[in-house]
């Protein structure tokens, strides 16, 4: 009998969640074939079978915590696919040779107690199905806390396990056949102290949304964090994207998006302002000499911030190039570790859902981040006094205090600005 264990997955990860199990018990795999869906902080991944053989049993249900080295599931190689292994029965030969051997006297005391063993089955079936759920500890927990009878619950689950969802679900069945039944004139009323008046659902936070949630509040407390705005007309922008999409499309294969001009930006004021390119370890300021800009995208999973490298080396089409295959890795769940990792400072735009103006938390240990928002047309007025229409967005530009003064952060928001608002001379360097 060969055990699956949670591998070595990265240095900074050394545990997760199971997300689905891509195999079930009694199911053959070959050496190498992905066996479940782990959860972790950053991205998903999938842990591979390093025998050939059957799945004997699953360990660690759907939803559970592992961490590094737990044994996750048991594997025979010399199994069958779809044997059953839970049950060895003795030969029927030798219960038969058995009854015939059998004394009279014994048969007297058995004649005795048949009485009594017809009526004890009901008890102990009920007894018995009660010590055979399959339950995840989780579920376990939550039907305790709930006062609910493992037994009653349903599973549904494919291996018949149950989960906490499905204790959740019995719970508000009972509570509604509670609640339909006509309540008795003579009995007196007895309201039961809850948490909240009105009804409730409880879901279990992801890996990645409580490491998300963890990080952001470590970062408010550890940061001095500061947030200071501008806002930036992109007139030019919209024009010179205008004039050259089609072009563009037909030698590089992508669309010249808002997000290369952006990215080429930072990258410019980076240059100029250094320390928003930097970090801080211990006492000492750690200033980085590569450009790779985190580039923040929401999933249905929460956000992730996959890094475009070497930003500074690429061309508008290699930004916008880089950008899409990462954005479509993100909502494909297909990020790698090292698309993750590293980074030196980060854009977020809260514009494509609307966004008018908000204050981006820092992406530790990073110390700036830029946010992009809506783009709306507001009148405004010319150098020569005039008002024209012009397609405005706010700027937002949150930045560490403890290593970058309020000046160099305004001046490198300007500079952002400026870079954008005079775009052909971006283009043609970039």
């Amino acid at each position: 009998m060969k055990e699956i264990k949670i591998p070595e997955l990265a240095e900074s990860i050394t545990e997760g969640t199971i997300a689905e199990w891509l195999v079930k018990e009694g199911d053959k795999v070959e050496k190498g074939d992905p066996v479940v869906e782990l959860e972790t902080d950053k991205v998903n991944v999938e842990v591979n079978s390093d025998y050939a053989g059957v799945i004997t049993e699953i360990v660690q249900g759907e939803g559970e915590d592992v961490e590094v080295g737990d044994i996750i599931a048991k594997l025979d190689e010399s199994g069958e696919a779809g044997a059953d292994t839970s049950s060895n029965e003795e030969p029927k030969e030798e219960k038969q040779e058995d009854v015939k051997e059998e004394p009279k006297e014994d048969k007297k005391k058995e004649e005795a107690t048949v009485e009594n063993t017809e009526e004890a089955p009901k008890k102990d079936q009920k007894d018995d199905k009660k010590g055979d759920v399959i339950a995840s500890p989780a579920a376990r927990k939550r039907a305790r806390e709930l006062g609910i009878d493992l037994s009653t619950v349903s599973s549904r689950d494919p291996l018949g396990r149950i989960r906490p969802e499905d204790v959740d679900a019995a719970a508000k069945d009972t509570s509604e056949k509670k609640e339909s039944k006509p309540a008795k004139k003579e009995a007196p009323k007895t309201e039961e102290k809850t948490e909240f008046d009105k009804p409730v659902e409880r879901v279990k936070m992801s890996r990645r949304r409580q490491t998300i949630a963890k990080r952001l509040v470590e970062v408010q407390h550890e940061a001095a964090m500061l947030t200071t705005f501008n806002e930036v007309d992109l007139t030019n922008v919209m024009k010179l994207r205008s004039e050259r999409k089609e072009k563009f499309i037909d030698k590089h294969g992508v669309k010249l998006g808002f997000m290369s001009f952006f990215t080429k930006a930072v990258v410019g004021a980076l240059k100029e302002f250094p320390l928003l390119n930097a970090e801080i370890q211990g006492n000492e300021l750690v200033l980085k000499k590569f450009y790779d800009i985190g580039i923040a995208v929401s999933t249905d999973d929460g956000l992730v911030v996959p890094v475009v490298r070497d930003a500074d080396r690429l061309d508008f089409a290699g930004v916008e190039r880089e950008i899409g295959n990462l954005g479509k890795k993100a909502r494909d769940k297909k990020l790698a570790m090292e698309d993750l990792q590293g980074g030196s400072f980060t854009i977020t735009n809260g514009g494509t859902f609307g966004s008018m103006l908000s204050t981006p938390i820092l992406n530790a240990p990073q110390v700036g981040i830029l946010g992009m928002h809506n783009i709306q047309k507001r009148a405004m007025v010319m150098p020569d006094d005039t008002i024209e229409v012009r397609p405005m967005m706010y700027l937002a530009l949150s930045y560490d205090h403890r290593i970058v003064d309020g000046k160099e952060a305004v001046q490198f928001l300007v500079r952002v600005k400026q870079l954008l608002e005079d775009p052909y001379d971006l283009l043609l360097e970039g």
